[in-house]
């Protein structure tokens, strides 16, 4: 109803300023209440007199002071009695002559509900065409009068079409103002280019979507706006949209490393594309997410054909282990000996081989929480420096990154080392050095590089080294290295890249999103559950560590007396306890009194129970820490 009532209160003033002559209405009360701007332009009103609400007494002072009504020795007398008039208003019709020499006809009338209505004419024209046809009639015929007659008639016509297209020339300015200031505002860039592929639009939000680029693109081809290798990549594509074909493709921006969504509709005006409409959207943590996504799709259908043949595997490994300890045993010939010690090395290799597709393609919880790359590559170098021969150094460095930053830290260190490891292999038996880095790209990445400098990478290598069970280690290696790494690094949505380092050798560069950690929990009343008195402690002194005071229970029955305490801020339960219920059902009852709960367990992922807790409360994987504690809650 709102909306209907302010369409035609916007109807009814754009009709009343198309009219060619002045019109003011005013109320019982001498208030202004609608005016066109015909009356504000004849006698050039300031705006605060055509406001709605005006005082027609202001009004009047206005005019009265400029010499709108000729001399006047007496303003404050003249202006009362025009008052006095307005108030025993009658309905009248009176021509007067302006100081400017403009003749207006005024015609007012009463209205109903009080106040009246008052149009003014210009008849300035009209007076002096009759003063000449009066000079002249003697000389003028019966036909030129008509003629004059028809030639005032098609001026006024002419008048008001002028008024019409002014008026809708104005509405049109003010509507395009606000379509490029909506436009402006939208976080994509939006553009029509002509078929010479020059901005024709734009709304001037390239630089946003695509930093450095530059905003003021009208009249610039495409490829002086965009960057050498984003254009290349386009190209095609606006080709195929000026011959009539849409397209919706994406593309990484070099200089950002921003993967951006871009659509090319053609504008087709009688069956001819005269131009392309461009909309570009910067969608990187959405395909971050979605890399992530289908990662953890992939390594799901993994398990799911691997983990039955890994279990037949095992099983076989440990007959074949046991046959050889039972062999090892007999009186056996050096050369059957050796054999069966063979057999022995190999069974537990593919032990470990099994354990290693496991880890690869069974599921895999990643557990960010807040770390501080400082002292986690002080600890990577302190590990992986440990297994290096002499002659072999690890540098590392962090640049920027000074605050904390959300990532896994434990899936990071498997990866950092099993890089590290890798470039020992390559630089062996020495000298040489393995540099670590990690910076902040663009604030959008982590990039982290691990560069050595031994052989580097072979072209097959840089080709087939991420995929799994490729190696160039012969039978020393197993080839699930690289791959582990690639996987993680996917896993968190980010990407892996194999390459050159800069003085030779090989470099490996994980690029990770970006993300800085929540803001801790405030210090709060934490009723702890937990039937191991050991582990209840451990948990305790982090908890008390933290700022957090601690209620203790045991047992589900001992927390149900506690929940109704004052003041209790979270309950973290197991989900295991040794009592009739589980800490499922203490988590409903607190639920039920609107307490925040979190659930702890060392159940695996797969578990019943598990799937159960996760489905409807936070759950943490024993041990865990105050940070993903903080992570977990919402």
């Amino acid at each position: 109803m709102t909306d209907r009532k302010a369409t035609t209160t916007r109807l009814t003033q754009a009709g009343l300023n198309l009219i060619g002559q002045a019109l003011s209405i005013y109320d019982a009360d001498l208030r202004l209440a609608v005016c066109n701007r015909m009356f504000a332009t004849m006698f050039d009103l300031p705006e605060e007199l055509t406001r709605p609400g005006a005082d027609f007494a202001d009004t009047i002072r206005f005019l009265l002071e400029r010499g709108e009504y000729g001399p006047t020795p007496d303003l404050e007398a003249m202006l009362a009695e025009r008052i006095a008039q307005a108030r025993a208003f009658e309905p009248h019709y009176m021509e007067r002559a302006r100081p400017n020499g403009q003749v207006i006809a005024v015609e007012g009338s009463p209205l109903p509900q009080g106040g009246w209505v008052t149009v003014y004419t210009d008849i300035t024209a009209a007076r002096a065409q009759e003063r000449l046809l009066r000079a002249r009639s003697e000389v003028l015929s019966d036909q030129l009068i008509t003629r004059h007659e028809e030639l005032a008639q098609a001026n006024r016509q002419l008048a008001a079409t002028n008024a019409a297209l002014t008026e809708a020339r104005r509405e049109a300015t003010e509507m395009a103002a606000r379509i490029q200031l909506t436009t402006e505002m939208l976080p994509a860039h939006i553009a029509r280019l002509d078929r010479d592929r020059r901005y024709t639009f734009s709304n001037r939000r390239l630089g946003a979507v695509m930093p450095g680029s530059r905003s003021d693109i009208i009249g610039l081809r495409m490829d002086e706006a965009l960057s050498p290798s984003t254009y290349a990549t386009v190209e095609p594509h606006l080709t195929r949209a000026l011959s009539g074909e849409a397209s919706v493709f994406e593309v990484t921006h070099a200089p950002s490393s921003r993967r951006i969504r871009i659509s090319f509709t053609p504008d087709v005006e009688d069956d001819t594309v005269t131009g392309v409409y461009a909309l570009s959207v910067d969608i990187t943590e959405e395909a971050q997410a979605r890399a992530a996504l289908s990662q953890a799709a992939g390594r799901q259908v993994a398990a799911q054909l691997t983990s039955g043949m890994a279990h037949d595997f095992a099983n076989l490994l440990t007959v074949i282990l046991g046959l050889k300890d039972k062999l090892s045993h007999m009186d056996l010939p050096p050369a059957a000996q050796q054999s069966v010690a063979a057999i022995g090395v190999a069974a537990t290799r593919g032990g470990v081989l099994t354990r290693q597709i496991a880890g690869l393609s069974g599921p895999r919880d990643l557990r960010p929480r807040a770390t501080d790359l400082h002292a986690f590559l002080a600890e990577v170098a302190v590990l992986g420096g440990a297994s290096l021969p002499d002659g072999v150094t690890l540098d590392w460095s962090v640049i920027g990154l000074d605050a904390p930053v959300l990532l896994d830290p434990e899936a990071l260190r498997d990866a950092a080392l099993n890089l590290i490891l890798n470039a020992r292999d390559a630089i062996a038996p020495g000298p040489g050095t393995i540099t670590l880095t990690a910076r902040a790209l663009r604030d959008i990445w982590i990039e982290v590089t691990v560069t050595d400098t031994g052989p580097g990478f072979s072209p097959q290598a840089l080709d087939q080294g991420l995929q799994p069970f490729f190696t160039e280690k012969g039978e020393d290696g197993t080839g699930l290295g690289l791959s582990m790494v690639y996987d993680v690094v996917k896993l968190a949505g980010g990407h892996t890249r194999l390459g050159a380092a800069p003085g030779g050798g090989a470099q490996v560069t994980l690029r990770l999103p970006l993300r800085h950690p929540p803001a801790g929990p405030a210090p709060m009343v934490v009723l702890l559950v937990e039937d191991a008195p050991h582990i209840r402690e451990a948990v305790r002194d982090q908890l008390v560590a933290a700022g957090h005071s601690v209620l203790e229970a045991a047992t589900v029955d001992e927390a149900l007396g506690l929940l109704d305490i004052d003041g209790i801020g979270l309950v973290l339960s197991d989900i295991m306890l040794k009592s009739r219920d589980t800490g499922l059902d203490l988590a409903r009852a607190a639920r039920a009194r609107g307490l925040a709960t979190a659930l702890m367990t060392s159940l695996p992922v797969d578990a019943p129970l598990y799937r159960e807790a996760a489905a409807g409360w936070p759950v943490l994987r024993k041990p865990f820490s105050i940070d993903q504690l903080a992570a977990a809650l919402p």
